[in-house]
């Protein structure tokens, strides 16, 4: 897997030449003003709740490429609607595709469009690849339903949200790490705005202390697992 960072809680994965995109939010966030929105390509868009700072670029990014979006019934529905193809799952879900699965799991926190429309229940995604796993958290708090992911998923990355305020920080994205049994992680969903600002070079060393290694990938940058 290629895991190339947009900001925000925003990746391009890809997937032996399949693209799946994570909660793109890009044109809205001034941090990513070099990421070309209409050059990215996806072929699935998986969304973990309907907050704009996840979906925001979601329909035209849709549009312009045919991509599939995956999310929970709710979100699946409000884009159907809009004439675009989407898979609709529920937690404990999975969509299947040659090339990769996707599990929808649990999280903790709240989702609506910006509209007002409710958002479903959120989740987080693990995505399985022939001979890799990753655990895309999403906005989440810290939650004992972590413990049943390493139970079926033996993680070789995991992106955990680490900003704090309106998600886990860094104290409990290392209980998370230990709860899904996963050393490698990715941070993601910090210093877009100032209540999720942090200092990077004190998450980076916390995370060292427990033996685990914290990836904060630059905008653009990308890591492969």
């Amino acid at each position: 897997m290629k895991i190339q960072f947009l900001g925000h809680s925003c990746f391009s994965i890809e997937i032996n030449g399949v693209y799946l995109l994570i909660d793109p939010f890009i044109t809205g966030n001034s941090l990513a003003a070099h990421i070309d929105v209409s050059s990215l390509k996806a072929d699935f868009i998986l969304l973990t709740h309907a907050h704009q700072d996840h979906v925001l670029d979601a329909q035209v990014i849709a549009e312009r490429t045919n991509a599939v979006i995956v999310s929970n019934y709710e979100i699946a529905m409000y884009f159907a609607a809009k004439g675009l193809e989407v898979i609709a799952l529920n937690h404990g879900g999975v969509v299947k595709k040659d090339n990769f699965t996707a599990k929808y799991v649990n999280a903790i926190h709240t989702s609506s469009f910006e509209d007002g429309t409710y958002g479903g229940v959120p989740g987080g995604f693990v995505i399985s690849s022939k001979d890799k796993n990753l655990y895309v958290a999403g906005d989440t708090a810290v939650t004992m339903d972590m413990k049943l992911i390493p139970m079926f998923t033996t993680l070789d990355a995991a992106i955990f949200p680490i900003g704090d305020t309106f998600t886990m920080g860094v104290e409990d994205a290392i209980i998370a790490s230990n709860f899904v049994e996963c050393n490698k992680v990715i941070g993601c969903h910090f210093n877009t705005f100032p209540p999720i600002e942090i200092d990077t070079n004190d998450a980076i060393a916390k995370f060292a202390s427990k033996g685990k290694e914290l990836n904060l990938l630059g905008i653009g940058e990308h890591i492969n697992i």
